[in-house]
């Protein structure tokens, strides 16, 4: 029994099996590469899932977090430090949110969510509907994922991930992301629409042309809050800090905005952006916390990676990089289409048959090669490496998609 061997029989004697077996132990990591127990190593090219936006022990990640472990790493939320009103200022600026914009700091993306959910349910209640009830109902739509606690459950469209936990919290209603039917959805019931303007676990899909910024027309003709859900599209993904501006009219904002994954380079950091001051006093002292988040570590964390990804033009590299690998990868036969923003890409691969699981063989397969992806479904693979990564790097991976392809259909 290998090393890795040994630690898989350790983890599934030890840990719930909610993830099901892990594929590897991974012990390491420098640049976009990691290496497993065994001494394998692999080029990164889902990076956390769209977490690690600097790779793995970037120099100045590296060494603001362990300045900031060695003076102060956890106060609890009756304090604050210099780090965390920092990071909500950076956040602020670099977004380009309103005057008066707000940030509460979690740990994650779901509990960025769950802080969205209840930023709803208090817009409701100041603003009741024509018989003066308060508006109980959010929208969502059709494919969407927002987490895995029972809030942000209630708002993910999976009936896979829901059915086992329901009843979930009531009142979320999902539609399919086209403007008739938000525009029929929105009654005055309604307290806010939540959109993902890429929705990743859905395969990597890009919304409608337009239906954002129709989005934001109709949720501000009829008094609903706007929620953008950026936890895996924000933070430089796309190529921009946030995957909603290129989808939205210049001036345009949405009244708040859910962060997490990248923010942190790493760290478990999330994080809810309430846009102007009528929104960012819909939540007042006493109706939401938590113990650990934005702590000095965090903050120190996600101060790092947004000062990194400027200094080193990862914004830019994220999308000169993903069109050049997006125009790889649909030179190989085999690949239906690709769908990229910035650096997460969606690939549909074809199948043999309709049920063919192409792509977690293709996971297998790239794994056995010495490279990291994911399956979002049947036929499709998602790619998210690091924002570090370059066109050499990504190369390795396009040069041997040709080989794994046929591995996987003389399987």
């Amino acid at each position: 029994m290998s090393h890795q061997e040994d630690l898989l029989e350790q983890y599934r004697d030890n840990l719930l099996g909610v993830f099901g077996d892990p594929s590897l132990v991974l012990v390491s990591g420098e640049g976009c590469h990691v290496t497993d127990a065994n001494g394998t190593r692999y080029l990164d090219l889902l990076a956390g899932i769209a977490v690690n936006a600097l790779g793995h022990a970037h120099p100045a990640w590296v060494r603001a977090v362990s300045e900031q472990a060695g003076r102060l790493a956890h106060i609890s939320n009756l304090f604050t430090s210099p780090g965390s009103i920092e990071l909500a200022r950076r956040l602020t600026e670099v977004t380009g949110a309103p005057e008066g914009s707000h940030v509460f700091f979690a740990n994650s993306g779901s509990e960025a969510n769950e802080a969205a959910f209840k930023l709803a349910r208090s817009h409701g209640r100041a603003h009741p509907d024509a018989h003066g009830r308060p508006r109980e109902r959010v929208i969502a739509l059709e494919h969407a994922f927002h987490g895995r606690t029972m809030g942000s459950l209630a708002l993910t469209a999976k009936e896979a991930y829901r059915a086992p936990f329901e009843p979930l919290p009531g009142g979320v209603t999902h539609v399919p992301a086209t403007a008739e039917a938000l525009d029929a959805a929105l009654d005055d019931t309604v307290a806010a629409v939540f959109v993902e303007p890429v929705q990743g676990e859905a395969g990597v899909r890009g919304l409608p042309e337009g239906f954002l910024a129709r989005a934001r027309e109709l949720t501000r003709e009829r008094g609903v809050l706007l929620v953008v859900d950026e936890v895996q599209s924000g933070m430089g993904r796309t190529g921009a800090w946030l995957a909603a501006t290129a989808q939205l009219p210049a001036g345009e904002f949405p009244d708040a905005v859910t962060l997490a994954k990248g923010l942190g380079g790493g760290f478990p950091v999330g994080a809810l952006l309430t846009a102007g001051p009528e929104v960012s006093q819909l939540l007042t002292a006493g109706q939401h916390g938590t113990t650990f988040g934005g702590n000095p570590l965090a903050a120190a964390a996600g101060l790092a990676t947004l000062e990194t990804i400027e200094a080193e033009g990862l914004l830019a590299g994220a999308r000169t990089v993903g069109e050049h690998l997006a125009v790889r990868l649909r030179a190989v036969p085999g690949v239906v289409e690709v769908r990229q923003h910035g650096l997460l890409l969606g690939v549909d691969l074809s199948q043999q048959h309709a049920d063919d699981a192409v792509a977690p063989r293709l996971v297998a397969a790239a794994r056995s090669a010495g490279f990291i992806v994911n399956a979002t479904g049947p036929a499709t693979v998602r790619l998210a490496p690091p924002l570090i990564i370059t066109t050499a790097e990504v190369d390795t991976f396009a040069d041997a998609l040709p080989g794994l392809l046929e591995q996987c259909r003389s399987a």
